[in-house]
């Protein structure tokens, strides 16, 4: 029933994806959101995956595949890690990514950021990784990250579609519109790149107070609704031949 549903809004409300090519040609940006354990490792924690997940396992994989290749190349690379203080809850969602517990760290694959001087790390401690990036001061640690590297396009990838990605990418667009994030021009969200959780309707059903959320409608949606936005979406990530030695841009 759920597949048919789903093959039925695809047809209903298709996302038309292209592929993308990185030159140097475009001075690009990758964003990683909340590629952590508490989202991707089977059973880190409540809002970890009970078991193997292939569509979080190739989002990892993809991300992990991204952020070598623009760290090799010298091209920034910015990465929202979900973090929680214990006493302040995020509802509707149950204790998750507590600050300085493994939940928070990003995933075995991608620790090496940590220590990578390309990389601009952000614990984020809400939904929208935009607002997650005010500091004390009003400043915008991502804003003055697109700035200082004068970024015209971003590439968006991580966890969930329909949630955390989605938040922040209407709202970088909103900023964009507003002229709030000179020079931005792009921003893309790359779906084979992106991921959510899965709760199907049978198992919601018998959860008290539980919304279902089938794992492939809410990508799509999420893909939607993003593309709708202003979005650029694509299937395929490549890099030109001709920045293959090039170490910045």
């Amino acid at each position: 029933m759920v597949s048919k549903t789903i093959d039925l809004l695809k047809k209903d409300l298709p996302v038309e994806q292209s592929s993308l090519v990185l030159s140097q040609d475009v001075k690009t940006g990758l964003v990683l959101v909340d590629v952590v354990n508490g989202f991707c490792t089977v059973g880190a924690g409540n809002l970890a995956p009970r078991e193997p997940d292939k569509q979080i396992s190739d989002m990892v994989e993809e991300s992990v595949r991204l952020a070598k290749l623009f760290c090799e190349k010298n091209w920034p690379v910015f990465a929202f890690l979900d973090s929680h203080h214990p006493d302040i809850p995020e509802p509707p969602y149950p204790p998750h990514c507590i600050t300085g517990t493994d939940e928070a760290r990003l995933v075995p694959a991608l620790q090496w950021l940590e220590n990578e001087p390309n990389a601009t790390l952000k614990c984020k401690d809400c939904i929208d990784g935009f607002l997650g990036s005010i500091e004390k001061d009003g400043s915008n640690l991502f804003v003055d990250w697109v700035k200082n590297n004068q970024i015209k396009a971003i590439l968006v990838v991580g966890i969930c579609t329909d949630i955390c990605v989605l938040d922040f990418v209407c709202s970088t667009l909103s900023a964009r519109n507003r002229r709030i994030l000179t020079p931005l021009e792009d921003v893309i969200v790359y779906s084979s790149a992106c991921a959510t959780f899965d709760l199907p309707v049978h198992v919601a059903k018998d959860i008290n107070g539980a919304l279902a959320h089938p794992q492939d409608l809410m990508h799509h949606i999420g893909l939607y609704i993003a593309k709708g936005r202003g979005a650029r979406v694509v299937s395929e990530v490549s890099f030109a031949v001709c920045v293959e030695s090039d170490t910045d841009l």
